[in-house]
């Protein structure tokens, strides 16, 4: 089933808006309503109320979500610009877009693997990438996590057992091709017990991923639609089956240049999604940037959003090199510049 009404991407975590309009492509049924409601009337009267109540929002839910594809190529120049360390993984994507343009294909991005040190800018580029193709957005930390039902869940008869993180997107979000990003997926840690990496054999492979079953629900979905990013410092510590399946990239710290380009387009988001940002310049100025660009993404992000309130405490409607604050420590967290 096709339509032809077009919609603004989401802002999957990000308030700078894209140029790109992708159209509404069709539908995908992510679950069947008839394995919920045969699902729902086998349970016994014992059995845990959460996964009863849960059956009965799927069923009120259904099954059926948007599937996306652009009706033309989305414009990413500024994408090139705000994130210039990722060129190749941004050019790679332009290629797999360009592939589903003329076709009746939803949008399709192999596996992606995001190497590098910390504080480059890894996890904000997956949610610009969410952005730009506007099906949604979930969210796995991995380094705070050890239990392995994270992703897949946890089985109903466990105290507290509740869905996994896959699951929940596809069931709350209303596309059948999220992006899904594993955030530091190399220190994920076992118990002994459980794998927290185990549901991604399963979940990387399109033909696996099509009847993807969460232990807790206890009902197949079709997960294969899922654009997968994984962020990582340490390739060593992934398991060599979850590294064969993903195209890995190493990304390298921003140059000089990039760390300004970088500064001024975390000002203007910040600014941008702000109603108090109408009361600063758009963009900052060249000292406030020259000064910005000793910090890594991720430092730069804080330090910008402290200024502002600094800024506004003092009186002032600009941010100056006074408003940048050091870190908690005391120390700047110069990262490759």
């Amino acid at each position: 089933m096709s339509a032809t009404v077009a919609v603004n991407p989401p802002s999957a975590g990000s308030s700078a808006v894209l140029p790109a309009v992708l159209p509404i492509a069709g539908f995908r049924d992510v679950y069947h309503v008839s394995s919920v409601d045969k699902a729902l009337q086998g349970l016994p009267s014992s059995a845990n109320e959460a996964l009863r109540s849960l059956y009965e929002k799927m069923l009120k839910l259904g099954g059926q979500r948007f599937t996306v594809k652009p009706s033309a190529m989305p414009e990413m120049d500024e994408l090139f610009e705000e994130l210039p360390n990722f060129s190749e993984v941004l050019e790679d994507i332009r290629k797999h877009l360009a592939l589903c343009i003329d076709s009746n294909d939803s949008i399709e991005l192999p596996p992606m693997l995001l190497l590098g040190e910390p504080g480059i800018g890894k996890t904000h580029f997956a949610r610009r990438v969410a952005q730009l193709l506007g099906t949604g957005y979930g969210f796995v930390p991995m380094s705070s996590l050890t239990a392995g039902w994270v992703l897949s869940g946890s089985s109903s008869q466990w105290k507290n057992a509740k869905p996994g993180k896959v699951f929940d997107t596809f069931m709350h979000g209303d596309y059948a091709n999220p992006v899904m990003v594993v955030d530091e997926i190399d220190k994920a840690s076992a118990d002994g017990h459980y794998d927290p990496l185990g549901a991604l054999y399963e979940l990387l492979e399109i033909n696996t991923a099509t009847r993807f079953v969460d232990e807790f629900v206890e009902v197949p979905i079709d997960a294969s639609g899922a654009v997968w990013f994984a962020t990582a410092n340490d390739a060593s510590r992934i398991p060599d089956p979850i590294l064969n399946r993903m195209n890995v990239y190493e990304i390298e710290p921003p140059d000089a240049q990039g760390a300004a380009r970088i500064a001024v387009s975390i000002y203007k988001e910040i600014r941008n999604g702000h109603d108090w940002g109408k009361a600063f310049p758009d963009a900052p100025s060249a000292l406030l940037v020259e000064k910005l660009s000793a910090y890594g993404p991720r430092e730069m992000r804080r330090v910008i959003q402290s200024g502002f309130g600094n800024a506004k405490l003092a009186g002032r409607s600009e941010i100056t090199v006074e408003d940048v604050q050091e870190n908690r420590a005391g120390r700047k967290q110069r990262i490759g510049f």
